[in-house]
């Protein structure tokens, strides 16, 4: 019986990050977990897809649009299961196990958010994060998604929008979604650069203003 995981990154220029992210997944081929890993490109410049040819991983290639990445990605997934993660996101020790005990609830599943800084603000902004996934049912993708193959396409996959991809996937499975055990950790760097409390602001507006009708793609324009 063939392994049932496929993993989705979406990249983009992600040189710098993207072996971090693909370290902690070899806990789930050493279980036997995971069928394939799937780089979905954006069209980088850099040594994003020498990095993915080098650990056997399937690269997909098409416009830089995060939804349109994604989609692409699942579109040539073979397993009944799949996950997606930002290529700045770390798993946890010991995933492979939570992931497995999700797949037999066969509810889709997210992970606890942690930033890759030590400062206060990135704990709020955390926490944040995580209480709004848990009150609304609202993760973004870089808290991960494991979702089964047949669910996701009866979602209808995600939208081809360069922004808020995730949101809508999250809007759609409702309170399907379920708070796995364990925190991922993503990359800080947007929000070390912009400042915590700008960025935090930014995203929040951006979020209000999505569900309230705007267009995605003008949205990106400020994200």
């Amino acid at each position: 019986m063939r392994a049932e995981l496929s993993v989705v990154i979406p990249t983009l220029d992600a040189e710098s990050v993207l072996s971090g992210t693909l370290a902690p997944l070899m806990e789930g081929v050493a279980s036997g977990l995971i069928r394939e890993l799937i780089i979905s490109d954006g069209g980088s410049g850099d040594a994003t897809r020498q990095i993915a040819d080098e650990v056997g991983a399937i690269v997909v290639t098409g416009a830089a649009s995060r939804g349109g990445q994604l989609r692409r990605g699942a579109a040539v997934a073979g397993g009944a299961w799949l996950l997606f993660l930002h290529a700045d996101t770390a798993l946890p020790e010991g995933w492979s196990g939570t992931v497995e005990g999700q797949m037999a609830r066969g509810r889709p599943g997210y992970f606890g958010l942690r930033f890759d800084s030590r400062s206060l603000a990135a704990r709020i902004v955390a926490d944040w994060a995580n209480l709004r996934s848990r009150l609304f049912y609202l993760p973004y993708g870089d808290q991960g998604l494991l979702i089964s193959r047949a669910e996701y396409d009866a979602a209808g996959g995600y939208a081809d929008i360069s922004l808020m991809e995730d949101v809508a996937m999250a809007r759609r499975l409702g309170r399907r979604l379920m708070r796995m055990p364990g925190f991922v950790r993503t990359g800080a760097v947007r929000y070390e650069r912009d400042g915590w409390l700008r960025r935090g602001a930014r995203n929040l507006s951006l979020l209000l203003r999505y569900l309230c009708g705007a267009d995605p793609e003008a949205l990106r324009r400020r994200y």
